[in-house]
This record gives structure tokens, sequence and C-alpha cells, in this order.
């Protein structure tokens, strides 16, 4: 690119930066044309006795009424009364009428619409049109009735070329208004949905931490307790909490495995394994049992299959529900888990007979722990109803329905 084109290309970046300086610029060229057109044209023979002599007051009329499109766009209506008034002015001294004063004049009703609201600019309108006749009237020689109706035309196609630009003006701000909405709300949408993902993974990290580590914690004080006269049980107990130890890491190498498979998916791949549901109720069961806890399972109705979600929720009830019951209900509870299918819901009830009602409230009356949220966040993710407190006749109970169809 040529020193020249860059220059030209910059001057042209700074005028549309800073369009007051554009539109002197657009007045001082006019005004240039308008002295050409006032000391090197003729007037027409027959206007020469209406027309008088141009003096000082003729120059500085020109170049107020020119000089003023300066200011055209931050006061159209100001600038438009203004220079109705010069218009006026050099009509009734007889001044001769140069090209500046009429494209200044189109100019200032043109600001009028494009830079000011609907009433602003009518009115704009209206005077711009009944000074334009009143000038016409005033001419020593009347325009034929084409004439007359082409420059009426040519006033009203200004002023709504003016109002149009203002609208397409409006109508691309508010497209831009609406793209920058839709993209906060699509940032707040994404905020959403982290949070929700962060919640979803400690609700997940709890359920496989407390359930697994309350009985690996059982297990461990019956080992400790029998070690010196039954070494055989103690090694069964020791068995089981390494196999409960194993499934827990199994478990939060899942979890993890879903938090990298953006990042690392042929690594995370191999990790990521279906999440249990109401099908691994037995295994969880043994787990309990083995204990100590007492667990019985009842299931009525004819079982049908849950969406995938509510199979998760309702296995993920239960666990909390039954880890609740290992740390407070205390030694001899016993605990039952009953499952009722209807045609369209799935109510799950998880009771014991234990002591560990006031602890388990006092534990989350004041400060919920994720346990108890966490129930509620997943059956209310669902659709379904959750109650949870204490059970007639002593003990707790959590008791659930889902729509098999979430």
């Amino acid at each position: 690119m040529s020193p020249r084109i860059r220059g030209l290309a910059a001057f042209r970046a700074w005028l549309q930066s800073r369009p007051q300086a554009a539109d002197a610029v657009l007045a001082l060229a006019l005004l240039l044309m308008g002295f050409l057109q006032l000391y090197l044209e003729d007037v027409p023979p027959e206007l020469t006795k209406y027309y008088g002599v141009s003096d000082a007051t003729h120059v500085a009329l020109i170049v107020a009424i020119t000089m003023a499109i300066t200011f055209r766009q931050r006061y159209p209506m100001t600038v438009l009364c203004f220079m109705v008034a010069g218009e006026f002015w050099i009509t009734l001294a007889h001044y001769q009428a140069t090209i500046p004063d009429v494209v200044a004049f189109m100019l200032a009703i043109y600001s009028v619409a494009a830079h000011r609201g609907l009433a602003h600019s009518a009115l704009g309108g209206l005077l711009a049109l009944i000074s334009f006749n009143t000038m016409l009237a005033l001419f020593p020689m009347q325009p034929g009735v084409i004439t007359y109706l082409m420059d009426n035309a040519l006033v009203i196609g200004v002023w709504v070329l003016g109002r149009n630009l203002r609208l397409r003006r409006a109508y691309f701000a508010e497209l831009e208004d609406r793209a920058a909405r839709l993209e906060r709300a699509r940032g707040t949408d994404a905020r959403a949905a982290r949070v929700e993902e962060r919640s979803r993974i400690a609700r997940e990290l709890h359920d496989v931490v407390a359930h697994h580590v309350s009985v690996m914690t059982v297990q461990a004080g019956a080992a400790r307790r029998i070690l010196d006269r039954d070494p055989g049980s103690a090694r069964e107990a020791m068995t089981t909490i390494e196999e409960v130890g194993r499934t827990a890491l199994s478990e939060m190498r899942r979890i993890v495995g879903v938090l990298r498979t953006d990042r690392d998916p042929e690594r995370a791949g191999g990790e990521l394994a279906p999440q249990p549901g109401l099908g691994d109720l037995g295994e969880l069961l043994d787990h309990v049992r083995e204990t100590g806890l007492s667990v019985q399972l009842w299931i009525e109705g004819e079982a049908r299959t849950p969406s995938p979600g509510v199979d998760v929720a309702a296995f993920r009830l239960i666990q909390e529900a039954l880890t609740n019951t290992l740390k407070h209900a205390g030694p001899q509870a016993r605990a039952w888990v009953r499952l009722y299918y209807t045609d369209d819901d799935l109510t799950v009830e998880i009771e014991d007979d234990g002591r560990g009602t006031a602890t388990i409230m006092a534990d989350n009356g004041d400060n919920p722990g994720h346990g108890l949220v966490g129930m509620y966040e997943r059956v209310a993710l669902y659709g379904g109803e959750l109650r949870i407190g204490p059970r007639v006749g002593g003990g707790f109970g959590v008791r659930a329905r889902f729509p098999l169809e979430a």
C-alpha cells in the first residue's frame, strides 16, 4: 500500500471517529463552493432586478448558515431553526441564493429526522416544509406545478431518508443489544451448569465416601474388638475392609474420569463405568449386613425399569439412608428397605428401629450436611417427593416417591 493511500485511510478513520470534525470539513467545502458561485457565476438576466448587490452582510449570512452544519448532529433542531431564520433573511433582503444555502438547509432537515425522536423530527419536518413553501411564495419567479411538487417531494424525501436511517440504526442497536444479552445469558447458563455439575459431583463423592468409609469404620472397630479372641473373624473383617476400600477407589476413579473426559478421553475412557442402580441393591445390602446391621428387603408390585436417572437416584438414596443408620442407629438396630412399584411411580422406604433420630436431627437441623441435602436434591431433580423424619414406634424413616419416567 502506497504512503498516499495509507494517509487517506488514516484521515478517513480520523474523520469517522470525530463526526463533528467531518461536518466542519464538509461545511468548509460547501463554503468554498458558495464563494465560487457568488463571485464567478453570473446572475440570470431575469433575476438581476430582484437580487441586490452582495455585501458583507450577505457573505456573513452564507458563512453562518454553512458553518452551522458543524453542529447539526449535536443540536439538530437548533441548527434547523437557525438556518430557517437565515434563509428568510436572505430571501427578504433579496440576496442571491447559493448552492451551499440549499444543501445546508436539506442537511438540517435530514439531521433532525435522523438524530431526534419522532415528535421532534415531525415538528422539525413540518417547520421546514412550511418555511420552504413560504420562501417559494416570496420568490419573484413562481415555479410551475411540476417544479413545485418536485421541490416539496425533495424536502419530504430528505426527511423520510433521515427517519429511515434512524430506525435502521435503532434496529441494529437492538440486534447488538439482544446479541449481548444472549451472550450474557449463555455465560449465566454455563456458570449455572458448572455449579450444578459441581453439586452433582459433590453428591456423588459424598455418597461414595460416606457409605464406604462408614462400612470400613464399623468393620475396623469389630476387627479390633475380636482380634485377640477370634483371629479368623477379624481376618474376614479386614478382607471386607479391603474389598470396600477397593470399591470406593473404583467409584472415585469413575467420578474423576468423568471430570477429565474432555481433556484426556483415551485415559479416562477405561475408567468410565456404569453408575450403580437398583440392580446393584443386593450387593449393597450384603456389604451393610457384613457390618452386623440386619437389613431386610421387600419388593411389592411388578418390578419395572425406571429411567437411568431415577435408577441411580433411588440407589443413592437407599445407600445414604443405610449409611446414616450405620452411623447413628446403634449396634442392635435393624433396618428395612421397601420398594413399591405402580404403573407410574416407584416408592422407596428405608426405616430403622434404632436410636439415631435425635442424633441425625441434631447433626442436620441447623446446618444440613451433604447427606440430607443430597437426598432432597436427588429426589427433586427427577420430580419426586421426599419425607424424612422420626418413625412411629421409634427409629428413623426415609420415604421417597419417584416417577418411573423422570
